[in-house]
């Protein structure tokens, strides 16, 4: 590790873009990459290379949650930020209005330099992290960049060449860059005032501070903007991600035991089905299913042999999971919706939670679980139905 004696460093990763351009179904910065996730991966590169005060994280509105989850998918994450100050906070309409964001939450902390990088940019290295850091502390401001490959040419707006460039004089810059804390700020907030829209913190530090200093970026630390770039960089041409849907709906009378994800609840009524009712892991069997593309709970199950009677649903689903694994996919999450009128559901939620990433073999924090009541309406509301929804994302 290169340590960079009397410097503050602050990382912001920039990460509150919509990902419109990937059409996986899913955030770029969330989709799994190495021992976590392509945002993980980013992000471990600075803590691994350098000393750092802190690491904040731009996000999409009420997205915090997501992120924290794909920050930490990575387990060796949380033993590398035990000393390090992490923030998640809400981004803008744009990168430049993100990172603003960033900034001035970190005005307190003062540090002296900042590194901002791209959340999508997972293969940074460890030498352009290091090259940018002592380029940002000698000049003040620094960015990775690479030759173009192809001649560079302008043109004006009707379309037509009216000067052609030397590509020795180019760069096409990359992530991280590197500035002087105070100074950026500052400029930031003049950027703010003027109502121009900035495409990156170098143009920014260009028209109200100075130079930018270029050191050699490299052509493997690629940002990922479209599905091939991921699949490319990962050699997986045939890589898939697939969504699934599932639902359940049961009636509640008395003389059962009510068993929600694996756990009872103590109540006067509970699931009517042919197996225990749990209509919780029964939309996730169908979820998980639907997904893999390997049929549904009635098919695996059907409900008119006898011997599914009264089966407990953890092991139901846990033979379904058995050959959705044995046909190559991997659980990215679950999110789930209960709606239930009585009893609180909220009490229990953390068991809820670990018994289905217990029953599926994965960490808990790949199973989300809500609640809903029916507000007095409909069977629901009127306490003599429970209905559940499980949407998930597998991928191979």
């Amino acid at each position: 590790m290169t340590t960079i004696s009397n410097q503050k460093i602050a990382i912001i990763i920039a990460a509150a873009g919509s990902s419109t351009r990937m059409n996986l179904g899913c955030k770029k910065e969330y989709l799994p990459l190495q021992e976590g996730t392509v945002l993980s991966t980013a992000a471990k590169a600075f803590l691994k290379t350098i000393n750092i005060s802190s690491i904040t994280v731009t996000v999409p509105k009420n997205g915090k949650n997501d992120a924290e989850n794909a920050f930490f998918a990575d387990s060796e994450m949380k033993t590398l930020t035990e000393n390090v100050s992490l923030h998640f906070i809400e981004g803008g309409k744009t990168r430049q209005e993100s990172v603003f964001n960033a900034l001035k939450s970190l005005e307190e902390d003062k540090p002296s330099i900042v590194l901002i990088h791209d959340g999508a940019r997972p293969f940074v290295s460890s030498e352009i992290i290091t090259n940018t850091l002592e380029a940002t502390i000698k000049y003040g401001a620094a960015v990775p960049g690479t030759t173009p490959v192809d001649t560079q040419k302008l043109m004006n707006d009707d379309g037509f060449i009216i000067q052609h460039l030397k590509r020795s004089n180019m760069t096409a810059v990359q992530t991280p860059q590197g500035f002087l804390f105070n100074e950026l700020l500052a400029a930031h907030y003049k950027a703010f005032d003027d109502g121009n829209e900035y495409t990156d913190d170098t143009e920014i530090w260009g028209k109200y501070i100075g130079e930018v200093k270029n050191v050699s970026g490299s052509q493997e630390n690629i940002k990922i903007t479209f599905a091939d770039d991921y699949k490319k960089k990962n050699n997986m041409n045939d890589f898939i991600l697939r969504t699934g849907l599932g639902y359940d709906l049961h009636r509640l009378v008395e003389g059962r035991k009510l068993i929600i994800g694996g756990i009872e609840f103590p109540f006067n009524k509970g699931e009517d089905g042919h197996s225990d009712g749990d209509c919780l892991l029964h939309a996730i069997t169908d979820a998980l299913l639907g997904a893999s593309g390997m049929g549904d709970i009635g098919s695996y199950f059907p409900p008119e042999e006898a011997k599914w009677k009264d089966a407990d649903s953890v092991e139901l689903l846990k033979t379904v999971w058995k050959d959705i694994k044995a046909s190559g996919w991997k659980l990215n999450n679950l999110d789930c919706v209960v709606k239930l009128e009585k009893p609180k559901f909220l009490p229990k939620r953390q068991e809820v939670i670990e018994s289905i990433s217990k029953a599926l073999g994965v960490e808990k924090d790949k199973v989300f679980v809500k609640a809903k009541t029916g507000e007095k309406l409909d069977s629901v509301g009127n306490g003599n139905a429970i209905e559940a929804w499980c949407t998930c994302l597998l991928y191979k």
